[in-house]
């Protein structure tokens, strides 16, 4: 993404004044390097003009000379030093104008897209009630519109919810509240809802080994797995095929969301999981959401001892593998 004129105007008088910094210390270890060598010849022509001795000349010049040569190497020194320091110094401004930058643009991108996702459920439940209003429809188109309804209505409420567990993250006032579930109906039971409420245009398979317990927060661990198949469900094509599984292998449980969507390239595996990043422009990009989906994931996974990894799924798409120890519940 190319920087606009105003982004780079503050980075330009940066390198400008560093550049006049520059000129000027090689100026005054110049000038200074020419004061020490007029000095010099002047001592010397000083003690000859004295009418000393060619050994007492010799001797003072000597030392003349090896004084010079201190100074030379004091210049150099303190050159040295001040070279360093003004590196690091650009060195750190330069990350941080970067960091800055950064952080400015996700917060544009996060305005832009917060905008786009809160108008548009509510524009769509608006007119899906407008229409049940306006017309005289039979029992089920009126169901089905109902159900587009709930369907924007939870979106709604979840992209609400991100926001505010982000918030809650961001001032590290978010506790968990764990206790024994069983993580194999939980699952089951969310996913089954968010189903039946909405026709989804991707094959949808469960795959959810029963009765796993698990010690967790039973509030916030569903925002784990449905983060997951939302994002999964942005990525794919229509009559592509979503997977959620939970297994327990040796003493870890796993729960995992394939898709054979888009995928994920290797560059952007390292910053999915930050806060606000996405993929692409904020301005051109067609898919739905906000950045926090897989930034709150990660979080919870930790905050639940586990670790979340991303990889390529056979022949596209991607599978994120959530690994969680079953020695950490007890």
């Amino acid at each position: 993404m190319n920087s606009s004129p105003k982004k780079s105007r503050p980075l330009f008088w940066f390198y400008l004044l560093v550049f006049y910094v520059v000129i000027q210390f090689v100026w005054w270890t110049y000038l200074m390097v020419e004061l020490n060598n007029e000095n010099y010849h002047h001592k010397t022509e000083l003690n000859l003009l004295k009418g000393e001795s060619l050994n007492e000349v010799v001797l003072k010049g000597n030392e003349l000379n090896e004084k010079l040569h201190k100074r030379w190497i004091m210049i150099a020194g303190e050159g040295t030093v001040f070279v360093t320091l003004l590196l690091l110094g650009i060195f750190q401004i330069r990350k941080t104008f970067k960091k800055e930058s950064e952080l400015a643009q996700q917060q544009k991108n996060f305005l832009l897209s917060i905008t786009h996702e809160l108008k548009s459920p509510i524009a769509s439940a608006k007119l899906q009630l407008q229409t049940l209003q306006k017309h005289e429809l039979d029992r089920t188109k009126q169901k089905e519109i109902i159900s587009n309804a709930i369907h924007d209505t939870d979106r709604l409420n979840n992209l609400v919810e991100n926001i505010l567990l982000a918030a809650k993250i961001d001032n590290s006032v978010y506790i968990l509240h764990k206790e024994k579930v069983n993580l194999s109906e939980l699952i089951t039971e969310n996913i089954s809802q968010i189903l039946a409420s909405f026709k989804y245009k991707q094959k949808i398979i469960l795959d959810i080994e029963p009765n796993i317990l698990m010690h967790i927060d039973k509030s916030s661990f569903p925002s784990i797995f449905l983060n997951l198949f939302e994002n999964a469900v942005k990525y794919s094509n229509e009559n592509s095929t979503i997977a959620i599984r939970l297994k327990k292998q040796n003493n870890k449980i796993i729960l995992s969301v394939t898709d054979d969507g888009i995928g994920i390239s290797d560059v952007e595996k390292a910053n999915i999981f930050k806060k606000f990043y996405r993929v692409g422009n904020e301005e051109t990009r067609k898919t739905k959401g906000t950045g926090l989906g897989l930034y709150i994931v990660k979080y919870l996974i930790e905050q639940h001892q586990g670790t979340i990894t991303v990889k390529d799924n056979s022949p596209k798409g991607s599978i994120f593998d959530a690994v969680f120890l079953t020695n950490t519940d007890s």
